[in-house]
């Protein structure tokens, strides 16, 4: 299991590198995303950016797409085609973590929920809801 969230992490976009983000564990629905804090995502004192608890819920989405491609087929590239998040509280300067569960996908579309939590799962810092297209190997 841990080369599989080793390929998983390395599957993520260098974003997620930049902000030390990777594949912490898989959790009965997929893979759970973990971003230590740093001074470098903090918003206004004492929270966290909204941009990074954002890019911490597209890397959640990402690796639970991969994660779904390769189960099914093999990967493929994909392009997100758009997002709806949902700020529920302030982030704290803590490690936050975050998973996407796939809601629907199809040949050519993944539908992808996320949430973001520190600490206790059962009570998110955001949600989200994106759209992905996948690409076909014919360059779809």
């Amino acid at each position: 299991m841990n080369h599989f969230r080793d390929d998983l992490t390395a599957l993520l976009p260098p974003y997620a590198q930049s902000l030390g983000m990777f594949v912490r564990h898989m959790d009965g629905t997929g893979p759970v995303i973990e971003m230590p804090f740093d001074q470098k995502i903090q918003g206004r004192p004492g929270f966290l950016h909204g941009g990074a608890i954002s890019g911490l819920l597209e890397m959640a989405a990402i690796a639970a797409i991969h994660q779904a491609l390769i189960a099914r087929h093999g990967d493929a590239p994909i392009r997100q085609v758009n997002v709806t998040i949902d700020f529920m509280r302030g982030g704290l300067p803590q490690t936050s973590y975050a998973a996407g569960t796939i809601a629907r996908m199809g040949r050519s579309m993944a539908n992808v929920n996320a949430r973001a939590w520190q600490g206790d799962p059962e009570k998110p810092i955001a949600t989200a809801q994106m759209h992905y297209l996948i690409k076909s190997a014919q360059g779809g």
